[in-house]
């Protein structure tokens, strides 16, 4: 069960980092239409910045699942190595 809550909580993250990351890559198109110099900065830099958290977010997913894979794969060489049997 612990299992399933881990992955639902990284699919969780990750569908969220990758709808900001869409949201930001939106943004940041848009925000070449503006007119108002102001305006295009304030945009552009938000947009910029949405789109840098949501890379960590999926940076961070991925570190998650390898070290999750890593750990399972160390557990299943260990199991099949390891005879029990001392000298």
């Amino acid at each position: 069960m612990e299992s399933f809550i881990w992955w639902m909580k990284n699919a969780l993250l990750g569908v969220i980092s990758l709808l900001f990351l869409t949201f930001g890559i939106v943004n940041l198109g848009n925000s070449y239409e503006l007119k108002n110099p102001f305006e295009f900065v304030m945009t552009f830099f938000s947009a910029s910045l949405m789109i840098m958290i949501s890379i960590v977010g999926i940076i961070y997913l991925a570190l998650q699942i390898y070290s999750f894979l890593k750990k399972d794969e160390a557990q299943v060489v260990g199991s099949t190595h390891s005879t029990g049997k001392a000298g």
